[in-house]
Order: structure tokens, then C-alpha cells, then sequence
């Protein structure tokens, strides 16, 4: 199969499932693509077919390489163990990444939206919503605030993701909110460390749908990052991964290259 194949193959499948075999699948390339990963966000975490995950997997991993996989360790080092990257972080090929995830676990369910937990659960397939519903049903509850999980990548460029529930800041921004975010990252690095990996790439934790202010956001993860580095026997190489333009202004004055 080709890409567009493959498309229309997923289509089917995902539209006989929500038993619309008659759902009418556009003539366009993107609209395509646009409705295939709608079906990805609203499908509900449950096994699927090997032959689904095999088209899918050469789907999404065909499109990630389209779009260009970036190493990270070909990412020049702003300080000692630490990088700065504007770019997609579902083409960042890594140990982890981490994930700014909701108190579920189970990824956006809004059809195509632009956050970040959008965009990793669509790259990585059906089988990341399915991963992260199994360790939710273990735990029993839902995903407190300033802990970390750990899930195979799938079919994204890294080894793992790291989902962490980042604070949500409705009023003014308290001692609270700044101790729960640098619990988000210290939880994240500590369960990489104890999981072998080597190098991990953040986002700008609870700086979107959460309304965390990015100065101190980014003031925030700089520190807590520096100081378990700072710490650590064999301290992890970070990639501080920003999608604004202002956010890569940010960590571009706090690690002293503004």
C-alpha cells in the first residue's frame, strides 16, 4: 500500500467501527488526513486489529519521516547537558519526551486540537490511549498533579513518553501552582533516571490550555532542571523543546543566550 492507501484503508476501518461503513470519506488528501486523525482523538482506548496496526503503524511512521526526524543529539548544547529546541516534538527522535498530560491520562479527545497531548497521542497511534487506559485502571483513580507515568513511544521517534498533570492556574498564580510544576519535572526526571533512559525533552509544562504564565514557567523548569543535574550521578541530557517564538526568547535569556 501507498500512503493514500493507507488512509483510506484506516478510514474504513475507524468509520465501520463507530458502525458507519457509510460515512462518506472526503476526496482530498487533507481533508482525509484531517478526518483520520478526529477518528484517532475521539476513538475510545480498546484493542484493534493487528492488520489495523500494521497499515497504521506504516502510516504514521511514514509521515513523521515526511515531516523530518530531528536528533537530538545533533541539537547544539546551550550548557553543559542542556539543549534548547524549537521544533515538533513528536519529530524528535530521543529516549523520552515528555507529555503535558490531563488528570484522565487517556490523551485529547477534541478532534484535531492544537495541544501537545493532541499531537503526541496522534503520532504515537491508537495504542498509546490504550497503553496509558491500562495503567489508569491499575491505579484506580485519576492522575494526580505533579507525578509522572511512563509509556512506550509507539510509533513516535522516541523510546518513551512521560505524562505528567502539570497545575491549572484559574486566578492569580500561587506558591502552589510553582511547587506543583517543579514536582512535574522532578517527577519526570526521576522516573527517566530510574528507567535507564539518558536523554529526555520537555515542553513548556502547563504554559497552554493550563494558563501557567510562561516566565515563570520557564524560570520554573530551568531551575529544577539545573539543580537535579546538578545532584545526579549520571545526570540525564535535557532538551528544553519550545514552540513559541516568546517561550525560545525565554530560555534563550534564562540559560545566557539572550
Amino acid at each position: 500500500m501507498d500512503q493514500d492507501e493507507r488512509r483510506v484503508y484506516l478510514l474504513q476501518a475507524l468509520l465501520a467501527e463507530r458502525q458507519e461503513e457509510g460515512g462518506t470519506i472526503p476526496s482530498s488528501p487533507g481533508e482525509q488526513w484531517r478526518l483520520l486523525r478526529s477518528l484517532f482523538n475521539i476513538r475510545q482506548p480498546k484493542p484493534v486489529s493487528e492488520a489495523f496496526l500494521q497499515v497504521q503503524d506504516a502510516y504514521l511512521q511514514e509521515e513523521t519521516a515526511r515531516k523530518g526526524i530531528v536528533d537530538w543529539a545533533d541539537l547544539a548544547p546551550v550548557e553543559g547537558g542542556i539543549a534548547l529546541w524549537r521544533g515538533d516534538i513528536t519529530a524528535l527522535r530521543i529516549d523520552g519526551i515528555v507529555n503535558a498530560a490531563n488528570s484522565q491520562l487517556l490523551g485529547c479527545f477534541c478532534p484535531c486540537h492544537g495541544c501537545i497531548d493532541n499531537a503526541i497521542h496522534t503520532y504515537a497511534g491508537v495504542q498509546l490511549r490504550l497503553a496509558c487506559a491500562e495503567l489508569m485502571a491499575r491505579q484506580g483513580e485519576e492522575e494526580p498533579v505533579g507525578r509522572a507515568k511512563i509509556t512506550p513511544g509507539f510509533n513516535l521517534p522516541c523510546r518513551y513518553v512521560l505524562h505528567t498533570v502539570g497545575p491549572y492556574v484559574a486566578g492569580p498564580l500561587t506558591e502552589g501552582h510553582r511547587r506543583q510544576l517543579a514536582d512535574c519535572y522532578r517527577a519526570c526526571l526521576a522516573l527517566a533516571e530510574e528507567r535507564g533512559l539518558r536523554s529526555l525533552a520537555f515542553c513548556c509544562i502547563s504554559t497552554g490550555e493550563f494558563h501557567f504564565p510562561a516566565e515563570a514557567a520557564a524560570e520554573i523548569a530551568v531551575k529544577t532542571v539545573r539543580a537535579h543535574r546538578a545532584l545526579s550521578k549520571r545526570p540525564l541530557e535535557v532538551v528544553f523543546n519550545v514552540f513559541t517564538e516568546r517561550d525560545l526568547a525565554l530560555y534563550r535569556l534564562l540559560l545566557g543566550r539572550g
